[in-house]
């Protein structure tokens, strides 16, 4: 099923039949400043495992005490076997052939991820390629994140029905690999771990959760409880953005933002395949390509890919975007589509006023390549919005 199916699927014609199951191997979700202290331990505990991997990245390890704070807690517990921050964004391949390593010669039975989506889903690259050569069952993992990308739900969203990590390859595209088992046995969202994210990758990661709400509410297959959640999450996320930029400081303004991440991809078990949508299939693209973080990618893609849907979407997921207006306390257009393009126009401002307004003249991606990039992202040049597409990127280099 492409990014573009908009609601049209065998067997469920409408948003009011559906499924929701949850995954097997999530122990559970520990939050509030301060939480790593007692849910770290309680974590290892319950998992029976003894020797941990604490998998980062290079600036989070070198630049702040937050590693050391875990570790702290692991060697407190004996359960430190070793700290791999070899790993960059979007996950090259070759930092999780390091990690494997790593993981092996230190005996270790667990991973720590500690940060953003690059450590998350590389931590679960690894399991899932450990598991392959080692067979066995797939290893445990708990994350820790710092940013708000929510990767530790489920990763790349590249299946809905298993678990997804996304990862670059020797030649620089982005691959997946999916199993169930690679969800996150816990998940610690300690907003006081988050104080020294960089603003622009917290903020960023924030619209990248915001992208998450938007998509969700047409992705097919989503249970109407879910779409809830996700205007829920959208609200919290127009209000406590801003608010954590003008203070940064502010646990508690950290720690909505982390449930609001949460809210925003909640973890599903569908029947079939079902991919988010074109804002998220075009950051995959130009992700890994060309060097844009995720964040940023979902800041270029995400009004334009909104405003698009006014266009082409089915009504009945026009009117399930139409219907965040009134989450976000805005007085209706007085049609659906004029209010889809309102939500569209709000989304801009957003990340306006968050200071990260980006383009795609700032990372060198040649105009040339655009068709390219439009056509990765929905597996057809034949598809009858494929113009319309590549026009949106053209429109992304001011």
């Amino acid at each position: 099923m492409s990014a573009m199916d908009n609601g049209k699927h065998d067997g469920n014609p409408n948003s009011l039949h559906g499924f929701y199951g949850w995954t097997d191997t999530l122990k559970g979700v520990f939050y509030g400043p301060g939480s790593v202290k007692t849910a770290l331990p309680k974590l290892l505990s319950t998992l029976g495992v003894r020797n941990a991997l604490v998998v980062t990245g290079k600036s989070l390890y070198t630049k702040t005490s937050i590693v050391k704070t875990v570790e702290g807690i692991l060697q407190e517990l004996g359960a430190h076997g070793d700290t791999f921050y070899d790993i960059g964004e979007h996950s090259p391949i070759a930092g999780i052939r390091r990690g494997m390593e790593s993981f092996n010669k230190n005996k270790c039975d667990v991973i720590v991820a500690v940060g953003g989506g690059s450590p998350v889903d590389a931590s679960k690259a690894i399991l899932y390629h450990l598991q392959k050569e080692m067979g066995g069952k797939t290893l445990p993992q708990i994350a820790i994140p710092t940013t708000l990308s929510a990767a530790e739900y489920s990763g790349s969203q590249i299946r809905s029905s298993s678990i997804g990590a996304g990862y670059t390859d020797d030649n620089g595209q982005k691959v997946a690999v999916s199993s169930q088992d690679l969800a996150p046995a816990g998940i610690i969202l300690d907003a006081e771990l988050t104080l020294p994210t960089p603003e622009r990758l917290w903020l960023s990661t924030g619209i990248r959760a915001l992208d998450h709400t938007v998509e969700t509410l047409y992705r097919p297959l989503v249970p109407i409880p879910v779409k809830i959640l996700c205007y829920a999450a959208m609200a919290d996320l127009f209000t406590y953005l801003p608010l954590s930029k003008a203070n940064p400081s502010s646990v508690e303004i950290r720690q909505k933002l982390q449930l609001a991440s949460w809210m925003s991809l909640w973890p599903l078990k569908l029947e079939k395949y079902s991919a988010l949508g074109i804002s998220h299939a075009l950051g995959h693209k130009l992700g890994a390509t060309y060097g844009i973080p995720h964040g940023i990618t979902s800041c270029l893609t995400l009004a334009p890919t909104v405003a698009l849907q006014s266009r082409i979407a089915s009504q009945e997921n026009k009117e399930h975007l139409a219907k965040s207006l009134f989450y976000l306390q805005e007085a209706s257009t007085g049609s659906v589509d004029g209010d889809v393009r309102l939500l569209s126009s709000m989304i801009q401002d957003l990340i306006v006023q968050l200071g990260l307004k980006a383009s795609l003249s700032e990372y060198k991606v040649p105009t040339q390549d655009l068709p390219g990039i439009a056509e990765g992202a929905l597996g057809n040049q034949d598809e009858p919005i494929f113009s319309e597409v590549v026009k949106l990127l053209e429109g992304l280099y001011v």
